[in-house]
């Protein structure tokens, strides 16, 4: 399969809305183009299989490298294993649910979903990258339409909060540029595979190890570079939160996987216990802080800081089971954010309010919001059958198989954190679609068609990964493996 279809399919439906007529061509043009992106990424998870039934065992598929800039050495490589095609598929999945539940968007809709549409490019590029430059050229290009996103179809303070987010994302961008020229002036070398194979010295990965893990840690929420996370979330129109929350902090998390642990291990060894330590703080502060919130886009922005740090806190641990458990819940949590904001844009965009005081009782006149609202809190606090459970326990599992007594103390830190998010989770929910219903919301309508059909799309992943994780587990457990191999800590799953 030509990879390069992912990033072709989103750029050409980008440039047929800019020639679209009226909000009717434009989102269907760009709800067929996002439907045959899904189609597309489902295609490539079958070919996957294919060849790993047939028998191949490389570590990454579908390789196309092409000289891009030869006086640099910066090639066009591309190539996917399992983790990538996880993350592609969580997009290709955010991307269909945004732009479905972004229907009736008539402000500026042209330019609207033409950012939604070139933001998703930017991560299938991402994703698929195996070359550096290229990698990071695609991490840029996720950047700008973020802040338009936020600047000018956002609410409440959007300027400063599209203003914090750029800078703040500016900054980890300038960190990671830092740490791949650290990466590339040692190896004469950009591409992943080869640099991979070839021994950095420990001084100079100790060097710039930090530059490149804390610059995609900012995208991830990294504790205490995470105050971008609330005030872009609350901000941002019920898409963009969905693709902030459910795609761009992943490129920062896989970032962190794929760069800065994949090719400077020993560095990762050292600074285990520095990147353990600011992961556990994230989880607790995260879930406290939410505790403390009032408004329903705050509860989740701030919720995502703590589940980050469960990504954070199993890339630390160097076990393949967190690791395992780190992507699960990078999957996970994408999927689970995502219904979270589109259930809480549909519930905003009936009530005009946020604020969990005002609400109640929507179960009774919004039964399928209500339940979606439901299924995404259930998830976030971990309820078994969910996805959340299954990629939260890897991660614990994970952690506790290393017998340090320090990380074992970081793991049950970690685990009582499920009580505090299964308090303000339970107390949101309750307060929301629960108890007596206010006359004013008497006659509010339940989700329409488009809205329902993207709640059906994210639950079924959460679902799905919720009572069957062998298959998930199955996909990345190769590129995990070869990750481990790397660290030289592989821990051979029977």
């Amino acid at each position: 399969m030509n990879l390069s279809l992912l990033i072709l399919l989103p750029l050409v439906t980008a440039v047929v809305i800019l020639f679209c007529k009226g909000l009717k061509q434009v989102r269907s043009v760009a709800l067929a183009g996002s439907v045959i992106q899904l189609l597309a990424s489902c295609f490539l998870l079958v070919a996957y299989w294919k060849e790993k039934n047939a028998g191949n065992h490389s570590p990454m598929l579908f390789e196309s490298d092409n000289v891009w800039f030869t006086a640099l050495n910066i090639h066009y490589h591309i190539g996917v294993d399992g983790i990538s095609i996880a993350m592609i598929l969580l997009t290709a999945s955010v991307v269909v649910a945004g732009i479905l539940v972004s229907w009736t968007m008539e402000k500026l809709s042209k330019e609207f979903f033409f950012l939604l549409v070139l933001l998703s490019m930017g991560a299938y590029g991402f994703f698929i990258s195996l070359d550096l430059f290229t990698l990071f050229f695609f991490l840029e290009i996720a950047v700008i339409p973020k802040f338009l996103l936020i600047g000018i179809w956002g609410s409440g303070k959007k300027e400063y909060s599209a203003m914090k987010l750029a800078l703040m994302l500016m900054a980890g961008s300038a960190l990671v540029f830092v740490g791949l020229m650290g990466i590339y002036y040692q190896t004469h070398s950009y591409d992943i595979m080869q640099i991979s194979q070839m021994h950095i010295p420990l001084e100079v990965q100790k060097f710039f190890f930090p530059f490149a893990f804390v610059g995609f840690g900012i995208f991830a929420a990294l504790f205490p570079f995470h105050t971008w996370v609330p005030d872009g979330h609350a901000s941002a129109p019920t898409a963009a939160s969905m693709f902030l929350a459910g795609i761009s902090m992943k490129l920062g998390g896989y970032g962190c996987l794929r760069v800065a642990t994949f090719l400077m291990p020993e560095a990762a060894h050292a600074y285990s216990w520095i990147i353990i330590l600011l992961a556990t703080i994230a989880i607790i502060y995260g879930a406290f802080a939410t505790m403390m919130q009032t408004d329903l886009k705050y509860i989740n922005a701030y919720s995502s800081v703590s589940h980050c740090g469960f990504v954070i806190l199993g890339i630390g641990m160097l076990t393949q089971t967190s690791i395992n458990g780190a992507v699960l819940q990078m999957v996970s949590h994408g999927l689970m954010t995502a219904l979270f904001f589109a259930a809480i844009g549909m519930i905003y965009s009936r009530t005009h309010t946020r604020m969990v005081a005002q609400l109640g009782g929507l179960l009774k006149v919004m039964p399928f919001i209500s339940t979606i609202f439901v299924i995404a809190g259930l998830c976030s606090l971990g309820l078994p059958g969910f996805s959340g459970f299954v990629a939260e326990m890897t991660v614990f599992m994970g952690s506790w198989q290393n017998p340090d007594g320090w990380y074992r103390l970081a793991t049950i830190l970690a685990c009582a954190s499920i009580v505090v998010t299964a308090v303000y989770i339970l107390r949101a929910a309750g307060k929301t679609v629960m108890g007596p219903i206010s006359n004013e919301y008497a006659v509010l309508t339940d989700a329409t068609w488009n809205e329902k059909l993207a709640a059906a799309i994210l639950v079924i992943g959460i679902v799905l990964i919720g009572v069957a994780p062998f298959l998930i587990n199955q996909l990345i457990a190769p590129g995990t493996e070869n990750i481990m191999q790397q660290v030289g800590k592989l821990i051979t799953q029977k």
